[in-house]
């Protein structure tokens, strides 16, 4: 029997704490007009830990799902901010859900969550019948609160996913593309007991490059064109990034989902966060063609077209 993968639950955390533009106009030169027209964020939220808010959304995306944690083949947590160096976050995730399976961590920062889905959707071919998918981010413990110009980009969050698998008749991955620039990893870092680091203007460029480049890859791997995109779940970086590419993709902005607004940019766990409020609003409808595409430090970029079927 061939076999595929689909989404059959989801789930999402976020902190209490919430930090608005007003807040870092206390203590920063910049203003809630500043911030807005640059990134389109308006707010975001920060604490916990890593581990926390991976359990908390997965669970609650067990919970809808059906599933029970000891029926999973494999615990795969997105995340370029783990508790600690050693070991892998996503052991201590899994321990707590109740699951008995393989747990890792995988870091492709902002892309993670689809580099994830590209490696869940691998796990359940090779024969798993359900992969839980999480992207959970504590950024707020690696931003320099006293520089601009990161400081009001960030936020904490998490966003996960059930993964299952069905017969190839009901497979929902259409079409994917991954690709990583390391030439240009400099331009977005942190160090070991640093500050993140980022070149505003040229991540920017890039980064709109990218994305354009990435979904264009997925769409002719999917042997679509973006006429047959219902909706578009970008990576939550930066509201006029996502507003270039599209225009660059010839694809209207309404035909997007933006979180970012309350959310910041919360790396790996932004597009599962941003699908989530889409699935939750009634923005997804059996049988739409959704495009998921991620683009950040390393520089990663990573694209994925699904069928929607939940």
């Amino acid at each position: 029997m061939n076999r595929g993968s689909r989404i059959i639950g989801y789930g999402t955390a976020l902190p209490e704490r919430v930090i608005t533009n007003h807040d870092l106009a206390q203590t920063l030169d910049t203003s809630d007009t500043w911030i807005t027209e640059r990134t389109g964020i308006k707010e975001r939220r920060i604490g916990s830990t890593t581990r926390a808010l991976a359990i908390e959304a997965a669970q609650g995306a067990l919970d809808m799902a059906g599933v029970d944690a000891g029926d999973l083949d494999s615990v795969v947590l997105a995340t370029t901010t783990p508790d600690r160096v050693i070991p892998a976050t996503a052991g201590s995730v899994q321990t707590a859900l109740g699951a008995s399976c393989g747990a890792f961590d995988l870091n492709a920062a902002c892309s993670g969550f689809v580099y994830g889905l590209n490696v869940a959707h691998g796990l359940i071919l090779a024969g798993a019948e359900h992969v839980l998918l999480i992207g959970s981010e504590t950024l707020s413990r690696f931003v320099d609160w006293e520089d601009r110009a990161t400081a009001v980009l960030f936020g904490d969050g998490a966003g996960a996913v059930v993964l299952s698998a069905t017969d190839g008749s009901g497979n929902a991955l259409l079409g994917w593309a991954l690709d990583c620039k390391g030439s240009l990893e400099k331009s977005l870092h942190c160090d070991f007991g640093g500050f993140i680091y980022m070149e505003g203007r040229e991540v920017f460029r890039q980064a709109v490059r990218i994305m354009v480049d990435t979904c264009e890859r997925a769409l002719a791997a999917a042997n679509l064109t973006t006429g047959d995109i219902d909706l578009v779940v970008p990576h939550q970086a930066n509201a006029r990034i996502i507003r270039s590419a599209c225009e660059k993709l010839r694809i209207s902005e309404d035909r997007t989902v933006q979180v970012l607004g309350w959310t910041g940019n919360t790396s790996s766990a932004s597009i599962p966060l941003a699908l989530a409020d889409a699935a939750g609003n009634g923005r997804l409808a059996t049988d739409d063609v959704v495009l998921l595409v991620g683009f950040g430090a390393g520089m990663t970029s990573a694209s994925a077209l699904l069928r929607w079927e939940l």
